[in-house]
């Protein structure tokens, strides 16, 4: 029973842990971080207050914004979901122990990130988003996604077929590999970017005018961004001039497309100041960049 519902449940629970990636970069991008000043409760309270006439008498009324409060708490109880799921899932790889011992590791080991993830959030609040934090929890919030993603695969991989030669295999795994390193290498760069964004004056300077304070961590981030672009094209390359089977095709063609649209938005990020529904495409395309880049690793890893 356990192990014919694993894939539906780990699948679902990949699907909510990328909404919450995009939830979280809401939160992010709409200034919401510290909606809730406390962990793990939220002003004091399970459930937030709706107006500053309830709050507790030991919180600033200025510090209260009932749109960021929320958003925050939206936030906490998705996360909370996903734990749910994650430990749901981590008691159904159970049925695999004995016969796909990387499914139960993989599942378990995601129950273990997301644990600390839960104690990394309350550090971050309780730090006031304190930056370099606020890295370490969307790097851990991949790794999570990853050891999901991977796990789902390796309980449903025997449905699918790979026609490839070794060599190609190999070919295709190290470009995988290099593209999903530089592809989390971005990442981080571009929460340092944001970081640098929430350390700007914007007393001073116009929205249009925050990434050049940024200072150089922008122009790397920027530079970066075209390793990711040649080793894309030698994939696109690589496929095409060994006309490789149609599902590989799709899928490196996939992740063409989304590193194309990255580089859209990216470019309207930069030019159009920053408007926050980009910023949460941003990194939201990203998850989806990540998982398509580690669905082509384990493609090739597939016997």
């Amino acid at each position: 029973m356990l192990k014919r519902i694993f894939p539906t449940v780990a699948i679902t629970t990949v699907v909510v842990t990328v909404i919450l990636i995009f939830i979280g970069v809401i939160v992010r991008a709409s200034g919401a971080g510290l909606g809730c000043p406390d962990w793990p409760q939220c002003f004091g309270m399970w459930i937030p207050p709706t107006d500053v006439s309830q709050l507790p008498p030991q919180f600033d009324p200025d510090e209260f914004n009932v749109v960021k409060t929320w958003t925050e708490y939206i936030n906490r109880l998705v996360g909370v979901l996903v734990g749910f799921l994650i430990l749901i899932t981590a008691v159904c790889s159970l049925s695999f122990i004995k016969t796909r011992t990387n499914v139960f590791v993989s599942a378990f080991l995601a129950l273990v990130l997301v644990i600390f993830q839960g104690w990394l959030g309350g550090q971050v609040v309780r730090s006031g988003l304190q930056p370099g934090m606020i890295s370490v929890h969307m790097v851990v919030a991949m790794l999570i996604l990853m050891t999901l993603v991977y796990s789902a695969w390796h309980s449903i991989k025997e449905k699918y077929r790979f026609t490839l030669m070794q060599h190609h295999k190999r070919a295709l795994f190290r470009i995988g590999l290099a593209l999903i390193t530089v592809t989390l290498i971005q990442i981080v760069l571009g929460t340092q970017v944001r970081e640098g964004i929430d350390l700007v004056d914007k007393s001073i300077y116009d929205r249009s005018e925050w990434l050049d304070q940024v200072g150089i961590i922008d122009d790397i981030h920027r530079s970066f961004s075209w390793v990711i672009v040649m080793i894309t094209v030698y994939l696109i390359y690589y496929v095409k001039k060994n006309n490789l089977v149609l599902n590989i095709t799709r899928l490196s063609f996939t992740i063409a497309g989304l590193l194309v649209t990255q580089i859209l938005i990216g470019v309207v990020l930069a030019y159009g100041g920053l408007p926050a529904s980009f910023q949460v495409l941003h990194l939201g395309v990203s998850s989806f960049l990540i998982i398509a880049l580690q669905l082509l690793i384990l493609a090739s890893r597939h016997k």
